[in-house]
């Protein structure tokens, strides 16, 4: 099968849309981490089980609450350096968040004296799945338009040596 570059349009413009639905899909949803206290749950009347997306964390049967609200300030208007200055903060601040809550994690195990693991189940979501997904997508866009850059060179190259 010969690849023919409206073929290739239409697969990256296909693959391109995919990846941008499913990024928007995992990026609005609260299911990128799971954690299932069910087990611990049983003689208590609180409920410990919840799951989080990138923005709000939610009990189950419980209402959700926001982590952060980024769009609160309403008509914030920050230079191009600020916001490059406060996307660095925000990564430096999840960083510093992860390594605290494996080491907090760490640390109530040890005060407990059991292994909480045996009763409790943490894992990804799907909106993480998701988040793969569009990745894998996004790059085989790229490949594609690659391809079709090459393509399109090849086909000018041969059209140059058929009018000489």
């Amino acid at each position: 099968m010969k690849l023919t570059f409206s073929f290739l349009s239409v697969s990256v413009a296909v693959t391109g849309a995919t990846s941008f639905i499913f990024l928007v899909v995992a990026i609005g949803t609260n299911f990128w981490y799971i954690i299932d206290a069910s087990k611990l749950e049983t003689n208590s009347s609180q409920r410990l089980s919840s799951h989080s997306g990138l923005w709000r964390t939610c009990k189950v049967e419980s209402k959700c609450f926001h982590l952060m609200n980024p769009f609160r300030g309403g008509n914030a208007n920050f230079t191009a350096s600020q916001r490059q200055l406060l996307t660095l903060v925000t990564l430096t601040g999840v960083s510093v968040y992860i390594g605290y809550s494996a080491a907090a994690f760490k640390e109530a195990i040890n005060l407990l004296g059991k292994n909480l693991l045996e009763d409790l189940s943490i894992s990804f979501g799907w909106s993480l799945a998701l988040a793969w997904v569009s990745f894998i997508a996004e790059m085989f866009t790229g490949i594609g338009f690659l391809l079709a850059a090459k393509l399109t060179g090849m086909k000018k190259k041969q059209e140059d040596s058929t009018q000489h």
